[in-house]
């Protein structure tokens, strides 16, 4: 399982079915052991591509423009 061009313009939420899918037959555990390295790296550029989009995003949150046009800054607290 080769990353081709159609990977690189698949959705945040594609890439991720992607990688569940490669997770759950990796988890079965009837994979060749080739096959299976393969679809592991496969699996960490997916997980890699999508950490890359959500820090993209959590970015593009941090800054909200308020009521007049000016950018403040926007911080979210996390539940503890």
């Amino acid at each position: 399982m080769e990353m081709t061009k159609e990977n690189q313009s698949e959705t945040f939420e594609e890439s991720m079915k992607s990688l569940e899918t490669l997770v759950e037959k990796l988890e079965q555990g009837d994979v060749p052991l080739e096959e299976a390295i393969s679809m592991f790296q496969e699996g960490m550029k997916l997980s890699k591509e999508c950490q890359d989009r959500l820090q993209k995003v959590e970015k593009q949150m941090t800054e909200v423009l308020s009521e007049d046009g000016e950018i403040s800054s926007f911080q979210v607290e996390e539940e503890q």
